[in-house]
């Protein structure tokens, strides 16, 4: 039963119709390229992305990042303790809604808000700084154990954002605990086998999804560490420049697609077409429809990742062509498309963490499921009242065509930069837009099948 891996709500009794949004989306985004065109000349994110210095230095980050990630590991421990152990139902049970809640709504919201948290909130990165911490008391030094093979870039990381969202939304029992523990420990291995091997910092920026899914969202956070110092900018500023490395593109067409899917499948298309495949083997070979209902819907989401690259790619060819650029513009116009990626997430989910979140209170007081009462929270009773289906629709909607916008004004001041001629600017952006328009229209409408 897969009770927490979906947001709840949707469209009902609009006072407007559906439609309007799509054109009020569209228009929207004309008038933000307009606006951008008349108004925003000159280059602005690259100068102001180092920011300024706060007080904030190693004296107060040092004891803060170390208390952190001791309470990392030992929660970490808690949810993994939970799955592994605890009350096999979902909703008695601390670790599906800590992992698809808690974790996975929630760090990126703390990432936009505060940034690179999950540098310090990861429980493997944890570890690995005890292991260095250690070897290095000891007198020796520690050492990665190859050299990381640069033709592979982000795509051990895309493989590992495509594994857990698949767990989500195309296995057939995704809140089971036992289900759960069994993807922490495997995932677990190969993180901290790939530090091992790799070194600490070039796994975690490379081949772990959630860092590398964190750390870009957190490239919108008005605040940065640099040099052991916090650092305070102007919000989106971090995503001033090009992102050339190997498969980024991939990995943010897969966080796009994900979630695109995941509205498509609400839909009685989709549900259709997997009851027709697995009708014949329902009764006679359950784990074989199960099988091919996670093949279909591994399938599905790697067909929308396509769409998504292939979306993009095409605007950037069309830009190329429009401006005369000899160089591949895909690395330049990338950065664009993570706020877009943000309020994916966030639109989609925003109301799955706005009131199964509220499980989270009373399930720490009784993680595995066992009666008790640890923190004096396990009577809380979750108000699921509070948001409406058409409150719901108003956020996720503003929150879509914002992201979109704030996209195009990161694609436009990067034009900025490669382009001075101001004809030439626009010229590049047109593509962009019409990229941004098909983004939105087509988020809202999957949207409003929830």
């Amino acid at each position: 039963m897969n009770v927490l891996a979906h947001g709840i709500g949707g469209v009902r009794d609009l006072p407007v119709p559906t439609w309007l949004f799509y054109w009020g989306g569209g228009v929207v985004l004309v008038a933000s390229f307009v606006a951008l065109g008349v108004l925003w000349n000159r280059p602005a994110l690259e100068r102001h992305l180092r920011g300024r210095p706060t007080p904030i230095g190693p004296a107060v980050l040092r004891p803060v990042r170390i208390a952190v990630q001791a309470l990392s590991v030992l929660l970490f421990a808690l949810v993994f303790g939970a799955a592994l152990v605890g009350d096999t139902d979902p909703l008695d049970n601390l670790a599906p809604t800590w992992v698809y809640v808690v974790f996975w709504l929630g760090v990126p919201l703390l990432s936009v808000l505060l940034g690179d948290v999950w540098r310090v909130l990861s429980p493997w990165r944890a570890l690995a700084d005890a292991w260095v911490w250690a070897t290095e008391r000891s007198g020796r030094e520690a050492r990665r154990l190859a050299d990381y093979p640069e033709g592979l870039g982000r795509w051990p990381a895309a493989v590992a954002l495509c594994a857990f969202v698949a767990l989500e939304l195309t296995y057939s029992d995704p809140d089971s605990p036992r289900s759960l523990a069994f993807a922490i420990a495997i995932y677990s291995y190969v993180t901290l086998l790939g530090m091992a091997a790799f070194g600490r910092d070039t796994w975690t920026e490379r081949g772990e999804g959630f860092a590398v899914l964190f750390g870009f969202f957190a490239r919108m956070a008005p605040l940065a560490v640099d040099g052991g110092r916090v650092r305070l900018r102007r919000p989106f500023t971090g995503l001033a420049g090009a992102e050339p490395m190997r498969g980024t593109v991939a990995f943010v067409a897969i966080t796009l697609g994900s979630v695109a899917f995941d509205g498509f499948s609400r839909t009685t298309t989709w549900q259709d077409w997997t009851i027709e495949a697995q009708d014949d083997y329902v009764v006679d070979n359950p784990g074989l429809a199960e099988l091919i209902q996670t093949g279909m819907g591994l399938g599905a989401i790697l067909a929308f990742a396509l769409i998504v690259a292939a979306a993009y790619r095409a605007a950037c060819f069309a830009a190329e062509r429009a401006t005369g650029a000899r160089a591949s513009l895909v690395p330049d116009f990338l950065l664009s498309l993570v706020p877009i990626a943000f309020v994916y997430e966030v639109a989609h989910y925003f109301s799955l963490f706005v009131l199964n979140g509220q499980y989270a209170i009373p399930l720490l007081s009784d993680p595995l499921g066992r009666g008790w009462d640890l923190l004096g929270t396990a009577d809380v009773v979750p108000d699921l009242g509070v948001l409406t289906p058409n409150a719901t629709w108003y956020v996720q909607a503003s929150a879509l065509v914002i992201g979109h916008v704030v996209g195009l004004a990161v694609a436009h001041d990067r034009a900025l930069v490669l382009f001075r001629e101001h004809g030439v600017v626009v010229r590049s952006q047109i593509a962009m837009l019409a990229l941004m328009v098909l983004y939105t229209v087509g988020g809202l409408w999957l949207l409003s099948r929830g």
